[in-house]
C-alpha cells in the first residue's frame, strides 16, 4: 500500500499494538492512528487477505493508517516476538473476551510487569468482570440492553434500532480518549496503567439525559419519534415539506419560530395544535426554500441521504473525505477524523492493509534476523 506524506499528528512517536477485531476495537486504533500514532495491527495466520473477505469499503475505512503483521500468539516463537514489541510500545489495545488474554499470558499484569510504562487498553461487550463478562456482544444487543431501542422510533411502534453501529463506534472512540488520558497521566507518574471500557458502559453513559430522567425524576422515557421527548418544536422536530423533510428547533422560543414563518401566535394553544399549524405551512414549499428563509434565525436543516450529505456545500467545504491508495493501486475515498488542530494536524497517511502486509518491515525494525529467517519465506 502506498503511503502519503503528511505533517506529524499530535500522537506522533507513540507506538501502539492492536489485537482488535470487528468494529469497536479497530475504531479505537484507527482514532489513534489518525492522530499520528504508529499502529501495528497483529493478525492471526491464515486470515483471508482478499478485499471482499476483509470488509470491502468498510474495511478500507476501518483499517487505513495502520501497519499489519502476522503472529500466532499460541506459539512460543511468535509470542516472544510479540512480547519484544510490547517492550518497545506505548500502548496495547485488545478486545478479546476477558478470559482470553489471561489464557494467552498477555494480561495487563504480565505485560505491565515487562513494560511499566505501557498503557494497556481493553474493550469488551459487558465489562471485565461481573455475571455477563464472558458473554459475546454485538452493537444491536447493547442497543437493546442500554434502553436506546426503547426510546427510538415512532410512539408505540418500537423497539427500533439506530441506523448505525452507534455503540461500537462510540466505545472505540471512548477508549481512545481513555488511552490519551492515560498517556497524559504517564507524563506525571512515569507509569502506564490499565484502562478499559465496554459497549454496555459506554451505551448507558450515552443515554445521558434519558437515563437521568429515570435516575433523578423517576420517569421511564418512551419513544417520541421525530420530536424531542420533552420539548416538542423547541428541542427539535422533523416535519414534511413539499419535497422532503426539514428539522427545526425553536431554541429562541416558539414566538421566534412563528415570526420567522409568518404565523400568528395563539394564546394558550396546545403544543400538538401548534405543531400541526407549523407542519401544514412547511408542507407548502420545498425544503431548500424553508432553509433559506429560516436558517438565519431558527436552527434548521434538511434530512439528507448519504449521497446528498457529501454534495452539501458545507460538507464539501469541511473536506470530510480524503483519498487513499488501496491494493492494486486503486484510489478510494475514506472518512477523515473530525478533529482539527492548528499545528499537529491529524491525517490519513496510508491506505488499508491486508493482514501481514508489514510483517517483514516490523521484524526488520526489531532486528530479529534469526526470527526473520525462520518465519518468512
Amino acid at each position: 500500500m502506498n503511503s502519503q506524506p503528511s505533517p506529524a499528528g499530535p500522537l506522533a512517536g507513540i507506538k501502539v499494538l492492536g489485537l482488535t477485531r470487528a468494529r469497536a476495537g479497530p475504531t479505537c486504533t484507527r482514532q489513534l492512528a489518525d492522530l499520528g500514532a504508529d499502529v501495528i495491527q497483529i493478525s492471526a495466520p491464515g486470515e483471508d487477505t482478499s478485499s471482499a473477505a476483509f470488509g470491502g469499503s468498510d474495511g478500507f475505512n476501518l483499517n487505513r493508517n495502520k501497519r499489519s503483521m502476522t503472529l500466532d500468539l499460541t506459539t512460543p516463537a511468535d509470542l516472544e516476538v510479540f512480547l519484544e514489541l510490547v517492550d518497545r510500545s506505548d500502548v496495547m489495545v485488545e478486545n478479546f473476551r476477558p478470559g482470553v488474554k489471561h489464557r494467552l499470558g498477555i494480561d495487563p499484569e504480565s505485560l505491565m510487569k515487562r513494560n511499566p510504562r505501557l498503557v494497556y487498553a481493553s474493550l469488551s461487550g459487558f465489562g471485565q468482570d461481573g455475571p455477563y463478562a464472558g458473554r459475546p456482544a454485538v452493537d444491536q444487543i447493547i442497543q437493546g440492553m442500554s434502553g436506546l431501542m426503547s426510546v427510538t422510533g415512532p410512539p408505540g411502534a418500537g423497539p427500533w434500532r439506530a441506523g448505525i453501529a452507534v455503540f461500537d463506534v462510540a466505545t472505540g472512540q471512548m477508549l481512545a480518549q481513555g488511552v490519551i488520558a492515560a498517556l497524559f497521566a504517564r507524563e506525571r507518574t512515569g507509569r502506564g496503567q490499565w484502562v478499559h471500557t465496554s459497549l454496555l458502559e459506554t451505551a448507558i453513559s450515552m443515554m445521558d439525559f434519558q437515563a437521568v430522567r429515570w435516575l433523578i425524576d423517576g420517569v421511564v422515557p418512551e419513544s417520541t419519534g421525530n420530536s424531542h421527548p420533552s420539548m416538542p418544536l423547541q428541542g427539535g422536530a422533523t416535519l414534511p415539506t413539499s419535497d422532503g423533510y426539514i428539522n427545526v428547533a425553536a431554541l429562541g422560543g416558539i414566538d421566534q419560530l412563528l415570526t420567522a414563518l409568518g404565523l400568528d401566535a395563539i394564546d394558550d394553544e396546545p403544543a400538538d395544535r401548534l405543531q400541526e399549524r407549523v407542519a401544514a405551512l412547511l408542507a407548502t414549499k420545498p425544503t431548500a426554500e424553508w432553509v433559506d428563509q429560516l436558517a438565519g434565525t431558527v436552527p434548521c436543516g434538511p434530512v439528507l441521504h448519504m449521497d446528498e450529505v457529501f454534495a452539501d456545500p458545507q460538507v464539501e467545504h469541511l473536506h470530510m473525505s480524503c483519498p487513499v491508495t488501496a491494493e492494486g493501486g486503486r484510489v478510494v475515498n475514506v472518512l477523515r477524523t473530525p478533529l482539527n488542530f492548528s499545528e499537529t494536524k491529524p491525517s490519513v497517511r496510508r491506505g488499508p492493509y491486508r493482514p501481514g502486509d508489514h510483517t517483514e518491515e516490523v521484524l526488520a525494525e526489531l532486528t530479529h534476523d534469526n526470527v526473520d529467517a525462520r518465519r518468512l519465506p
